[in-house]
């Protein structure tokens, strides 16, 4: 759960604070702010009616959504590491988060050092910073952005909640960064424990040091697919006997299964490539965030190769625990790899209208502007528009 930050009282420091707005309501004083051109900072605006919303709206750092970045001219391995993009440790009000790839990122200077960006700027990072394949960068971005950032000011945060994504969209929408757990972030992480335990985020040694005992045990020392297929099934089972809560459904269910990829696609040496990723290599990306020495990102463009290879090698239903551990049900309704368009009409129809039951106005615009950037990935399923055209 996000909470929203308790907001002080108006006063007379407030330059919104002057009468007669200080004698109000905070819903009534928000609005007299907006009027006078100064809407208070970082205040949520849950519990505003439509009309309170569209006067407000107008007085926001409003940011139209923009396109897409096209595809690198450019996708052969080059150095990444490089005099242009040093590695400099995060600071101690930049944000990090559970994605080791942005963290990297981050860390040198692809994306902005604070970690929070726009669509189109964690576009172009993944693409020049791991070669990620471009219509792949474009899905997971906006897939992210739509829960996790802000539609209105086209930020996200890559880790926490920020005043920095600008003030907040009407409530249940929370604007909380890829920190929020059960929107895009999910369950059994190969470094990162399930939110149920406290700290969803952060880099786990326990969970790494799992990380380095089955690749010692299925891959010679390194961390390759026939590692990813076992310790995958592993992690799915730990959270099944131990996380009341656990939940692994679309689209986390999803997403799991790509991230076990990603080692192997993204953070091996492009010189290199030949599927197995050195031990000492993986926790500079998962523990320290950033490129080993010298890195050289992939030598094409690259998505979740391999996958189909840790699905088949051990099947599971998409399914949950029912609030206690052991009782993993199958949820029927849930998408899976055999059925995608079901996996984008419940993230369409579930979760995005669950955090944005009925925008209007710029709010709206926005948000059906990302989904049709969403649904260029999956244009063969048809689009579904949620609040209408």
């Amino acid at each position: 759960m996000v909470l929203k930050r308790k907001h002080p009282p108006v006063t007379s420091q407030d330059p919104c604070g002057a009468s007669p707005c200080e004698t109000i309501d905070e819903s009534l004083s928000q609005i007299c702010c907006a009027s006078l051109g100064a809407f208070p900072s970082h205040r949520s605006l849950g519990g505003l009616s439509s009309e309170q919303l569209d006067r407000i709206f107008p007085t926001l750092k409003v940011a139209p959504p923009e396109g897409p970045p096209p595809p690198q001219d450019d996708t052969s391995t080059r150095l990444v590491d490089d005099a242009d993009h040093p590695f400099m440790p995060a600071g101690p009000n930049d944000m990090r988060g559970p994605c080791p790839g942005l963290n990297t990122l981050a860390s040198h200077g692809y994306l902005p050092r604070n970690g929070i960006a726009t669509p189109a700027q964690v576009i172009n990072a993944t693409m020049q910073g791991f070669n990620m394949e471009f219509s792949l960068a474009k899905f997971v971005t906006y897939a992210a952005f739509l829960v996790d950032g802000n539609p209105i000011t086209n930020l996200m945060s890559i880790g926490g909640k920020s005043d920095l994504t600008g003030e907040d969209p009407p409530d249940p929408a929370t604007v909380g960064g890829l920190n929020t757990h059960a929107v895009f972030e999910g369950d059994a992480s190969m470094t990162r424990a399930d939110a149920f335990f406290g700290d969803n985020h952060s880099f786990n040694q326990t969970l790494w040091d799992g990380f380095v005992d089955f690749s010692n045990r299925f891959g010679a020392g390194k961390y390759n697919l026939t590692v990813a297929t076992e310790l995958r099934i592993q992690r799915i089972q730990d959270s099944i006997a131990t996380n009341p809560q656990f939940s692994f459904v679309s689209p986390r269910f999803i997403t799991a299964y790509a991230e076990s990829t990603f080692p192997i696609n993204f953070f091996i040496d492009g010189r290199q490539q030949d599927g197995q990723l050195d031990l000492d290599a993986a926790i500079s990306f998962f523990r320290d965030m950033r490129y080993p020495s010298g890195f050289f990102r992939a030598p094409k463009p690259m998505g979740v190769e391999g996958i189909e290879t840790i699905i088949a090698a051990h099947p599971i239903a998409a399914g949950a625990n029912n609030g206690a551990v052991n009782t993993y049900t199958p949820d029927p309704h849930s998408g899976d790899f055999n059925s995608f368009c079901t996996v984008y009409t419940n993230f369409v129809n579930e979760t995005i209208r669950g955090l944005y039951p009925s925008p209007t106005g710029i709010l709206k615009d926005s948000l059906n502007r990302n989904l049709d950037f969403l649904h260029e990935f999956v244009s063969g399923c048809p689009q579904i528009f949620p609040w209408g055209r």
